[in-house]
Formats: C-alpha cells, structure tokens, sequence
C-alpha cells in the first residue's frame, strides 16, 4: 500500500467516526453495520475485530449471531432495522443502487447529520473490507497469495 492513501484511508475512518459521534449515533450501531457488511463482504478478520468490539460494549452473543438474519430476528429495533437495510444496499450497492425506500425508511428515523454518519460508516467499512480482502491481508478470508518462483 501506498502510504499517502493508506493515512488519508486512516483520516477518512477517524473523520467518519467523529461524525457519528457528534451526530449522537450509538456506537453499539456502528458495531452492528461494521458486523453486517463484513458479513456480506466475507471479510473475516473486520468481522472478528467488530464483533470482539461489540461484545466489549456489552453486545449480546445472540443479537452479534443474528446480524447476518436481522429481518427475521425481533431482537434489533427500527432504527437498527434500518440502519442494517441502508448498510446491505450501500454495500450491495452494484445489484440495483440504493432504493428510494430504504434510503426514505433511514431518513424518517434518522436526523439528517446521523444518516450522513451512517452512510460514511457504511462506506468506510465497506472501503477497509475490500482492501483487506484484495491486499490478501492475513485473516481477511481472502484467497491466499499465489506463490511465486
């Protein structure tokens, strides 16, 4: 990696942080959109780091074990409900963008600086998983290097 842009990806993730504290979000919430999207990404070694976070916030094992099936759970409320929707279709973003419902069930129940925040969360996530996953970092469930002669 490129030191400049590995900093600035440092920076965005603080800046991304910063925001969501100042926006009054719940950082037991950013735990559960860093489990989800590394979930759907398949990054193992952010899905590790997040859950052993969440669990230090006091994160119960059943709510960190149903991210993966939050529609069918009852264990997370609407607000989380649709923070986790606004992170699947951020990070699904390619099969069909974010639709008007999902992104208007988010507004409705978050003030306009914590949706800002969870959509920067989502994003830097999303960014940290696919260089993890492409740079074959140790742990990230990526293939292993190929071996060279």
């Amino acid at each position: 990696m490129t030191p400049d842009v590995s900093s600035a990806m440092s920076a965005l993730h603080e800046a991304a942080l910063a925001a969501a504290e100042a926006a009054d979000i719940e950082p037991e919430l950013l735990q559960l959109i860093k489990i989800r999207a590394s979930q759907i990404n398949g990054c193992s070694l952010s899905l590790d780091q997040h859950t052993q976070d969440a669990r230090a916030m006091g994160e119960s094992e059943q709510r960190i074990r149903e991210v993966r099936t939050w529609r069918n759970c009852k264990l997370f409320t609407h607000r989380e409900r649709a923070a986790l929707s606004l992170t699947e279709a951020i990070t699904l973003v390619f099969a069909g963008q974010v639709p008007n419902s999902v992104y208007a069930e988010a507004e409705s129940l978050f003030e306009e600086t914590q949706l800002a925040a969870l959509i920067w969360a989502a994003t830097v996530i999303n960014a940290h998983n696919r260089i993890a996953i492409t740079t074959r970092l140790e742990g990230s469930g990526a293939p292993p290097k190929a071996a060279t002669r």
